[in-house]
């Protein structure tokens, strides 16, 4: 599929990957720690972590104090993650959230101010949706990608523009 969220997806999308990731960031390296905090049958972590691992979003480490064995942690393509996971629990806290509302808050750790809502910004740092954008294709649009961005700009936008023009590059 020519989509990059497709593609995204196609690594992280299944649903223990991220939640794996999730536990990367709260401190998680080894593999009975990963099976214990979420519950995972072995076979199932041992596959996600070599995915995650072939995949160039974890890598293995020496655990610390235990030299001779190894651990998990993020590489810098998995700490890239990281805004996804704010924005999936930002959404989650306002649209699922637990009967006492969510169980963990991301701070600034110099302020200790709550971060801001994840998501497209305007120049001057006004939240955006997704009828505040026009769609343009880019260098690996195809024609059909085309069509599609014309479509839902006109559809979103009432954008009576002429159709998007090809990018260099563009198939």
């Amino acid at each position: 599929m020519n989509c990059s969220i497709a593609r995204a997806l196609d690594q992280v999308g299944e649903w223990w990957s991220l939640l794996i990731v999730r536990e990367c960031v709260l401190g998680t390296t080894r593999f009975d720690e990963f099976q214990e905090r979420l519950g995972i049958a072995r076979n199932i972590l041992t596959s996600r972590l070599n995915r995650l691992t072939e995949l160039g979003i974890l890598e293995k480490a020496p655990l610390e104090g235990q030299e001779k064995r190894q651990g998990y942690r993020l590489t810098p393509k998995g700490e890239e993650l990281f805004p996804v996971l704010v924005a999936l629990l930002q959404w989650g806290d306002k649209w699922a959230p637990g009967p006492h509302g969510g169980s963990v808050r991301y701070v600034e750790r110099d302020t200790g101010k709550e971060l801001e809502p994840v998501g497209p910004k305007s120049a001057d740092g006004c939240p955006l949706g997704f009828r505040d954008v026009r769609m343009m294709a880019g260098p690996g649009a195809t024609a059909s990608t085309l069509a599609r961005i014309d479509a839902r700009n006109q559809a979103v936008l009432g954008d009576s523009q002429a159709p998007i023009r090809q990018e260099p590059g563009a198939k």
